[in-house]
């Protein structure tokens, strides 16, 4: 018997679409040009056969970008803290997890935000590593009561000791990259073992419009010499930095991501690499950057349908919200986007939580998002057809004076055909209101707390932790 699906997929592009975008992308990298404001790259671009002129412009030939293409690995998989296999990256497989760095975190109860502090990281990656659709963490929150230079490293190690699930963490430079690095090779047991089973990658950025400065380069080659798999994502503005057109605001963050490509296969031909964009849309009446709208949608599936074209793992975006606070508008747009995402096969879906334009993180949003992206899963898992799911004989069997509640048939498939909210309600009218009446957030805060106060990760052992410490003090920023 098959049980095999077809799995469903969205497609917004067209085979034509797709060529004329890559194209227009290599036009970019090859007429227009980027600013590289690293030596070392722009060396290894002229070295390449680039165009390198006196203001680190370069012209980058379309033979480069598609032997980069070709060279980068189509399959990433990555471990948790303890090595066990977590994400595969690749295919149409879809994972998800928290954002970095939000200035501010929303307290569940008073339902007002404050300046986000190092506990607030620490508390989003205890409630991730209880939550079962939540693959990967991210800080969720930027420290404010933390040095700047030591903030992204002090947001690692609490990540790590709060949670074994993958991290995507981001730095300040290659100094605060490599002690984080040499975190992980202390939790792995070693550089090589590490570099087999990944545990961490690394998000770094362009500036929209074609200019690639120093930090993200530095970072971006240490990756690759260290083969720490790398997110090289641009976020162009429609309208501000990007085109407002959806195909030139997709070419152009498609150009600006493959000159990363290139200079990072160049370095360390193979390594892991990530690509996407942040499309954002400037909305032309307040000047407001947003996250969900339909334009932003639009461009982001685009690069999606892109990321599968060249075979490539994708970085995506899901249970996000523009709304202040978790509310109706939360619910929907953080429902779209994972459903979006999903369906596209983004393999790698971050910022679940984020509200405020991304200014503002919700551990309730977290919550809810788990059981939106839990039944989101459960669509993209298709429908069986086979002469076991069609059922044929049971029908026969029940005929017409019988019922299925009671049959064999009913019993043996239920619990892998329906899936069963934990958070959301089935309930009658009346039965909700004799349980106090309580609406979706009310749930999620129950929920929220009973993780907080029940969940505990699995410790880092004591040797390791020590070690750690050490390295952590070490560090001059």
């Amino acid at each position: 018997m098959n049980d095999t699906a077809q799995k469903p997929f969205l497609c917004f592009l067209s085979r034509e679409d797709k060529e004329k975008l890559h194209r227009s992308a290599l036009t970019i990298l090859n007429e227009i040009g980027m600013q590289v404001f690293h030596e070392e790259a722009l060396a290894i671009l002229k070295s390449a056969g680039c165009t390198v002129f006196k203001d680190e412009r370069v012209l980058i030939p379309g033979n480069l970008v598609e032997n980069a293409i070709q060279s980068a690995p189509s399959r990433i998989l990555i471990c948790s803290r303890e090595g066990s296999p977590a994400m595969n990256l690749w295919d149409y497989e879809s994972h998800f997890g928290t954002g970095s760095d939000l200035i501010y975190s929303l307290d569940s109860e008073k339902m007002q935000r404050h300046r986000s502090v190092i506990e607030d990281v620490g508390l989003a990656a205890r409630v991730c590593d209880a939550l079962p659709n939540i693959d990967f963490i991210m800080s969720c929150a930027h420290p404010s009561d933390v040095p700047p230079h030591q903030s992204y490293l002090k947001s690692f190690q609490v990540m790590a000791e709060n949670s074994s699930k993958p991290i995507v963490c981001t730095a300040e430079c290659r100094n605060d990259l490599n002690a984080i690095w040499e975190i992980a090779t202390i939790l792995r047991e070693g550089e090589l073992s590490l570099r087999k089973r990944p545990y961490f990658m690394h998000y770094a950025e362009p500036i929209s419009p074609f200019k690639h400065p120093f930090s993200s380069l530095d970072k971006l080659l240490f990756c690759a010499e260290k083969k720490i798999p790398v997110i090289y994502s641009p976020a162009p503005i429609a309208g501000s930095t990007a085109p407002i057109t959806i195909a030139g605001h997709v070419a152009q963050g498609l150009a600006e991501c493959f000159c990363g490509l290139v200079i990072h296969q160049l370095k360390a031909t193979g390594a892991p690499f990530i690509m996407g964009i942040g499309p954002a849309v400037m909305d032309m009446t307040s000047c407001q950057c947003s996250y969900n709208a339909p334009e932003y949608y639009l461009a982001y599936m685009a690069i999606i349908e892109m990321s599968h074209y060249y075979n490539l793992p994708s970085w995506g975006y899901a249970g996000t919200s523009d709304s202040q606070v978790p509310d109706g508008q939360a619910v929907f747009e953080a429902g779209l986007s994972t459903f979006l995402s999903t369906m596209s096969g983004a393999n790698l879906n971050h910022d679940v939580g984020y509200l405020d334009f991304g200014l503002t993180g919700s551990l309730d949003m977290i919550v809810i998002s788990d059981e939106i992206i839990d039944e989101v899963r459960r669509l993209r898992k298709g429908i069986p057809i086979n002469k076991e799911t069609i059922g044929l004989d049971a029908m026969r069997e029940v005929g017409f004076a019988g019922n299925f509640l009671t049959h064999p048939h009913t019993l043996k498939h239920l619990r892998t055909t329906q899936w069963r909210p934990k958070l959301f309600t089935r309930m009658s009218h009346e039965k909700w209101e004799k349980s106090g009446s309580p609406r979706l957030l009310d749930r999620a805060r129950q929920r929220l707390q009973k993780l907080v106060e029940t969940h505990r990760p699995v410790k880092i052992s004591e040797e390791k932790a020590r070690e750690i410490q050490r390295r952590m003090d070490e560090f001059e920023g």
